[in-house]
């Protein structure tokens, strides 16, 4: 079995377009959330969301033709690529046989914007006037597809839909694939960009979504008060190499990916299973293979969506896998407290920030955790970064469906 190493990161998100800004938005305790700019707010359930700012996907190197044959969501995975490619130094072809070059990168919902707008279409004037690119612009592989054709990546092609876990489970297949020798190099996360009246009305209408009007106490994980999440937008892009191929080219490394967890509810489409136990079960997992000890410092980068529901239960999650001793000594934190939740981008970005932190040993906080809830009772970092050094993370996402993800990284 390969080791698998993280060498390239990239990410357009709603702290920021590139790696810095991300990084110290996080430590600085930024809020990305906002009144909802990109739609009129006035016939809007909500009126609060984490939108990308300043999204220019020229600055990018994306022709003009990609920029209006795609949906924002494939944008911004090219995008994301870019800078992870330029990280990594990674040349396909010098480097990497592009047959052992493979993409593991998904979307929860995909084009719905472009689904939005081509239905309008149809209903104002025909069936003749639907776009001839609606259904390569609206599926939720394209992508991967295209990120695979700019870089000649002609390995294995995984685009994964796991609604809120895609992110992880993404990168966690990605893993699989260099660990069990499949692929040498794997271009890896989840985009979304799902910040329309669709998704806003579906989203709301279910009772998924905070209905406070105050951007800054909208995202409240593990704080009493919660609600509901609010709806983000993004994507984060992971290069990961074989250490056999990140040494020989001298490459950096951010951290080991070491351990994946890949579990299902089997209990509800939408609500969690109240006990945690597939959550339990997949940090489990994810933590045996990374061969951790309960002496090591561990951090978690919680899904901590601010759901009533899933906060209780991921608490009690965390508390089954580590024991009562174990659960209290975890250092643990919601990222979505700033950036929101992103959907399907939001795991691949979360973990980007655990890497982060394993190698600056700083752990981000969860902001405006104020009112402690009695049962969300472990630590979740309020307010502020704590210097910490983490010997081992774990990043956790849930999605409808009863899907459960976690994957562990190693600080090198």
């Amino acid at each position: 079995m390969n080791r698998v190493f993280i060498t390239g990161v990239g990410c357009i998100t709603p702290l920021g377009n590139n790696i810095k800004a991300l990084w110290e938005s996080v430590t600085n305790g930024v809020c990305g959330i906002g009144y909802i700019t990109k739609l009129d707010r006035e016939n809007l359930p909500v009126k609060v969301a984490a939108e990308v700012k300043d999204f220019h996907p020229e600055d990018f190197g994306i022709d003009k033709t990609m920029i209006r044959h795609n949906d924002t969501f494939a944008l911004y995975a090219l995008a994301a690529a870019a800078q992870a490619m330029q990280d990594s130094g990674l040349r396909v072809g010098d480097d990497v046989d592009p047959r052992r070059f493979g993409t593991a990168i998904g979307s929860g919902i995909g084009g719905i914007t472009t689904f939005e707008r081509e239905h309008a279409n149809k209903l104002q004037y025909g069936l003749r006037r639907i776009s001839p690119l609606f259904i390569p612009e609206m599926i939720s592989n394209i992508a991967g597809g295209n990120v695979a054709i700019t870089y000649n990546a002609q390995g294995p092609n995984i685009p994964v839909v796991t609604a809120c876990a895609t992110g992880t489970h993404s990168v966690g297949e990605a893993y699989r694939l260099i660990h069990e020798g499949r692929a040498d190099a794997v271009i890896t996360g989840g985009t979304e960009a799902a910040i329309c009246e669709m998704a806003v009305g579906g989203f709301a209408n279910m009772k998924a979504l905070t209905t406070s009007d105050d951007p800054m106490a909208a995202s409240l994980p593990f704080d009493a008060r919660r609600r509901g999440f609010v709806l983000g937008e993004g994507c984060g892009i992971l290069v990961l190499e074989s250490e056999e191929l990140a040494r020989r080219r001298g490459a950096k490394m951010y951290a080991e990916v070491c351990g994946y967890g890949n579990t299902c509810d089997a209990h509800h489409y939408t609500a969690p299973h109240p006990e945690g136990r597939g959550a339990a079960e997949a940090m489990r997992l994810a933590l045996e293979e990374a061969s951790f000890k309960s002496s090591e410092n561990l951090y978690i980068n919680a899904h901590g969506t601010g759901t009533p529901l899933n906060d209780k239960g991921e608490t009690r999650a965390i508390k089954t896998t580590l024991g009562e001793e174990g659960s209290r000594r975890a250092v643990i934190s919601s990222t979505k407290s700033m950036h929101g939740h992103m959907l399907g981008a939001t795991g691949a970005v979360e973990l980007i920030i655990s890497a982060l932190a394993l190698q600056n040993g700083v752990i981000p906080p969860t902001i405006h955790l104020d009112q402690s809830d009695p049962e969300c009772d472990l630590d979740y970092t309020p307010h502020t970064a704590r210097q910490w050094q983490a010997d081992i993370a774990i990043s956790n996402t849930f999605g409808f469906g009863g899907n459960n993800a976690s994957v562990a990284l190693r600080k090198i």
